[in-house]
């Protein structure tokens, strides 16, 4: 007799799902129509749950709201995503190339309209944490950059976060740690191939 997907689910996903199960009705039936395993199709499930939750904790900002109030940041978490859009703009992260950031780049980044990035920019200038400047290939253009200011908060973010890391994964073994980060990293690539 063949197993049935829910029959394989750990526990753990089943307890911290909270996924409607109307959500998932037909789902098994169409990863083990594919090919996948009944065990295979379980863990898959499992992770759709997980995913759905840590996705969750991302859009609200958990991690980086208990960062803020730790270092205790004169910040929201929209100020606080808006640095961090400079530095992806800045460095290619997630982009095509590098680039100085300008307001369009900004609302872009943070998928805001325009008037709503200026506004948050400009608190952010009054606050210190940006400066405007012309952009060194058209002067006419504004751009704005980081101050020592907010680069001492990326550098004490930086602090917690690690501290974080180290606190998740001391109790891993080191097998464990590299091939999360193999796999992790090969989903993240697959994921950007299939969007």
């Amino acid at each position: 007799m063949r197993k049935k997907v829910s029959d394989l689910m750990s526990d753990d996903a089943n307890s911290v799902s909270g996924i409607p199960a109307a959500w998932q009705t037909d789902i098994p039936e169409k990863l083990t129509d594919r090919g996948f395993s009944t065990q295979v199709a379980a863990a898959m499930i499992e992770f759709d749950n997980l995913s759905f939750i840590w996705n969750h904790a991302l859009i609200k900002g958990a991690l980086h709201k208990q960062v803020i109030a730790a270092l205790g940041l004169d910040l929201d978490l929209t100020q606080f995503h808006c640095l961090t859009a400079i530095v992806r703009i800045e460095n290619a992260i997630g982009r095509a190339h590098a680039s100085a950031a300008t307001i369009g780049l900004l609302a872009e980044e943070l998928n805001i309209d325009p008037s709503r990035a200026s506004r948050i920019t400009s608190e952010l200038v009054t606050r210190g944490y940006l400066k405007r400047e012309a952009a060194q290939d058209d002067g006419r253009k504004s751009i704005v950059v980081l101050t020592p200011q907010a680069d001492a908060v990326f550098t004490k973010f930086k602090d917690v976060k690690w501290e974080n890391y180290i606190e998740v994964f001391s109790g891993w073994d080191a097998e464990d740690i590299t091939t999360f980060v193999r796999l992790f990293g090969r989903y993240c690539r697959d994921k950007q191939t299939h969007k």
